[in-house]
């Protein structure tokens, strides 16, 4: 489920609890806060508990998890922060004083009760032969690193044995003259 399905989910499950005046701003490539905002309306604390452990129970069914949360014993304001959103769960008097409708005025309104279209993107023949290309080009790449670092400690074994014959031969050809050495005397 994406980003924009879960928003519109937890915006359901909200007006499933009967909050009012719900928006859900789409604030994608707008804002580095998140990617959307839920706002809802709950008409008491009582409501707003409600409201609040609707969308957190829901979710987690889902297997979508609040990674924060602010305004616990609050009477007038609670914010679940689920990554890609926000849901902010307000009486009215805090929505008239806060008015993150405005401050969020610049994000698009998304019709939460309308089914969220996927987009599909249509790939050219052109994008996937060049895709496997590169795939193909990126394994060679890989096949060679591997083989190199291979082909390096053959070469280090062989010369370290070649080394050990060269010093074994100087050895012996050093006891060979000292023998020699020996007998003219």
């Amino acid at each position: 489920m994406n980003t924009k399905e879960l928003v519109c989910l937890a915006a359901r499950l909200a007006d499933d609890k009967k909050a009012e005046n719900i928006k859900v701003i789409d604030l994608c490539g707008l804002s580095s806060l998140c990617d959307y905002i839920l706002i809802a309306t709950a008409t008491s604390k009582p409501h707003l508990d409600a409201v609040e452990e609707e969308i957190s129970k829901k979710l987690k069914e889902e297997g979508y998890y609040k990674s924060n949360r602010d305004g616990g014993d609050s009477n007038q304001w609670r914010v679940s922060d689920y990554g890609g959103f926000l849901a902010h769960v307000m009486t009215q008097e805090a929505r008239d004083f806060y008015a993150l409708d405005k401050i969020f005025s610049f994000g698009k309104e998304i019709d939460f009760k309308k089914p969220v279209k996927k987009t599909v993107k249509k790939a050219s023949a052109k994008k996937t032969a060049s895709k496997t290309t590169a795939k193909k080009a990126a394994a060679k790449k890989t096949a060679v690193k591997k083989a190199a670092p291979k082909t390096a400690a053959k070469k280090a074994t062989v010369k370290k044995t070649a080394v050990k014959k060269t010093a074994a031969k100087k050895t012996t050809t050093k006891k060979t003259t000292v023998k020699k050495t020996a007998k003219k005397k």
